[in-house]
């Protein structure tokens, strides 16, 4: 935090940055109202904040800074959206057959709400997921193991990759770091966007399940094609005008 400036300068700063750990987005206009003052000191406050590396501003406010992060550290974040998004997933979860789920806390809070089964193979990389599915009536979850991603808890690596490729898959559930409707979805690490690649060559179809603070941005390494995806499943309304760059290429829930 900057060392500069007054104690209610600071207090707003820090407020704001729990906004942004909370939401993973800061929205100008809401955060100048909350807080009570003008839109010019929100902006102020946050190109410090900018300057200090704790976030990326955008217009209309500022996002997180993109990286990685571990499991149980992503998983309060944007929770309310992730629990919609979820609870929209669901109807796409066949009885049974083999499905594929990625290690994002998105996708790991679909595989908590998930119900008795009929013989559902569910094949992950997340440990976390994988336990959170053990137990699950009907549901034989798969833990793809490999070299440990110790900056995501995920497990990534060429044998983790060749074990995900060693079965077919109905659906593959993922999310991504960003999604932008020119270069499709993009991770935070090279490892992380080989797995996904991985898990989508055998699959039939790819449900990608992304809360709307990552629509419209880019990270650092290339991963699933939007051509490639046959669902796109936030937790805005379909007609939400935030996803128009998206309706001509894949399905919106």
């Amino acid at each position: 935090m900057a060392t500069t400036g007054s104690t209610e300068s600071e207090e707003r700063r820090r407020q704001l940055l729990a906004v942004l750990e909370r939401e993973n987005v800061i929205r100008l206009t809401e955060a100048a109202q909350s807080l009570g003052v003008s839109a010019m000191t929100i902006r102020r406050d946050l190109a410090d904040l900018e300057t200090e590396g704790l976030l990326r501003r955008v217009r209309g406010g500022a996002i997180s800074v993109i990286g990685p992060r571990p499991f149980e550290e992503r998983r309060s974040v944007r929770s309310r959206a992730k629990e919609l998004i979820a609870d929209k997933a669901l109807a796409l979860i066949p009885r049974f057959g083999s499905i594929a789920f990625d290690a994002s806390t998105t996708v790991g809070t679909l595989a908590g709400k998930l119900g008795p089964r009929s013989g559902l193979i569910v094949s992950t990389n997340s440990y976390p997921t994988y336990a959170s599915l053990k137990g699950t009536v009907g549901v034989n979850p798969i833990l793809i193991g490999g070299e440990t991603e110790e900056s995501t808890d995920t497990f990534v690596g060429p044998l983790a990759v060749q074990a995900a490729q060693s079965l077919r898959y109905i659906r593959f559930f993922a999310s991504a770091s960003a999604v932008d409707a020119s270069f499709g979805t993009t991770e935070v690490s090279l490892a992380e966007a080989q797995m996904k690649q991985a898990f989508a060559r055998v699959s039939k179809e790819i449900v990608l399940c992304l809360d709307s603070s990552k629509l419209h941005q880019e990270a650092t390494a290339a991963s699933l094609e939007l051509s490639k995806l046959a669902v796109l499943i936030t937790e805005l309304d379909p007609s939400d005008s935030r996803l128009d760059e998206f309706r001509d290429h894949v399905e919106l829930r």
